[in-house]
């Protein structure tokens, strides 16, 4: 079980995602020391613009940016409580439990949500009239301690980094634990010819949780519900 990321800058900021070049523009202005006075909220939020700006941005086709950046407000896990895709599901904040199902499969069980993936490790295709689904097809193997997952098989949706994908669209997961086994990495190579001119690699951190739970996600009220019920008073 893995949860919240590890107190640390760069945990805190890989929070949802990060990419390299966000951490990069990060740890240069931290070691600035004209921002010594600079609250952290601040020069994080001057990162995650970089990195929207110089690496995600530009990685955009024309037929993406169109509808770039989407509005969160029309955001249908808002409005209608409708569950994320993959390309945020993978991402969520809180909790993600692995588990093994068996001999041949993997379980990824998270927090927001409660969202569950089965990563198939044996290698067996999807079926040839399977369509796409909301978080895709999964095949998983082993190379050597890293957790690969293969995924395509994806219904289009939205993104964390508010574009469009198109169910084309495949991705490659790596999961690897640090030294200490304290915490659990994430990097992510993203491809889809509709939405991408060259591939996107996305990174996420989690810290080693064994006592958190996951709730049943019970909660979410659609913001239109809310609305009717506030002019109904």
């Amino acid at each position: 079980m893995w949860s919240n990321p590890p107190k640390t800058a760069v945990g805190s900021f890989c929070a949802f995602s990060c990419a390299d070049a966000g951490i990069d523009r990060l740890n240069a202005l931290l070691d600035n020391p004209a921002n010594d006075s600079t609250p952290y909220q601040q020069l994080s939020a001057s990162a995650q613009r970089h990195q929207q700006d110089t690496y995600i941005r530009p990685r955009l086709t024309p037929a993406a940016l169109k509808t770039y950046p989407l509005d969160p407000a029309d955001d249908p896990g808002l409005l209608r409580c409708e569950p994320w895709g993959l390309l945020r599901q993978m991402f969520a904040p809180h909790q993600l439990e692995i588990r093994r199902r068996g001999n041949d499969r993997l379980e990824l069980h998270y927090g927001e949500w409660d969202a569950r993936r089965t990563v198939y490790m044996d290698g067996r295709p999807p079926a040839s009239n399977q369509p796409p689904s909301r978080l895709g097809y999964s095949v998983g193997r082993w190379e050597g301690d890293t957790l690969v997952v293969e995924t395509s098989g994806v219904q289009k949706n939205r993104t964390s980094w508010q574009f469009e994908h198109s169910d084309r669209i495949h991705v490659v997961e790596r999961f690897s634990r640090s030294a200490s086994d304290n915490t659990l990495r994430l990097t992510a190579t993203i491809d889809d010819p509709w939405s991408l001119r060259e591939p996107l690699v996305m990174k996420k951190i989690w810290a080693w949780s064994p006592t958190s739970e996951i709730a049943p996600y019970d909660a979410c009220q659609p913001i239109t519900a809310v609305k009717k019920r506030g002019r109904q008073q």
